[in-house]
């Protein structure tokens, strides 16, 4: 995709910001401290200025999300914020992960956004 398509993209009304992420635990031992950050950080995405969408799952042992934000700019404010800026500084002692982040004309489904996830996402 060429960078003007992608600008166009972000000037677009019709299109909403996708994140998807995808986080496999270091092991069982993490669980509470996982969960403890992962719920907090969903309640924070629900309330969150700009977010269209937010809803996990787990598949394959690999805790997915799955987002939709009217800009990138949101997604960005709430990324470094509260409850998910707390889970991102313990990241790397709990979890191994991906994720994707992409302009779209409409919210993919999950069978949809996890095959572009497969295919693009990038290690974090």
């Amino acid at each position: 995709m060429n960078s003007r398509k992608i600008c166009n993209e972000k000037m677009s009304a019709s299109t909403v910001y996708v994140s998807i992420t995808g986080l496999r635990l270091k092991g069982r031992r993490h669980s509470l401290r996982f969960w403890w950050h992962a719920i907090s950080s969903m309640i924070q995405a629900r309330q969150a200025p700009g977010n269209v969408k937010a809803e996990t799952r787990t598949i394959d042992g690999i805790h997915h999300t799955l987002s939709a934000w009217t800009d990138e700019n949101a997604m960005r404010h709430f990324l470094g914020s509260g409850a998910h800026r707390n889970a991102m500084k313990a990241f790397h002692s709990i979890a191994t992960g991906r994720t994707l982040g992409f302009y779209a004309p409409e919210i993919p489904d999950w069978d949809t956004g996890l095959q572009r996830w497969h295919r693009e996402a990038r290690k974090v």
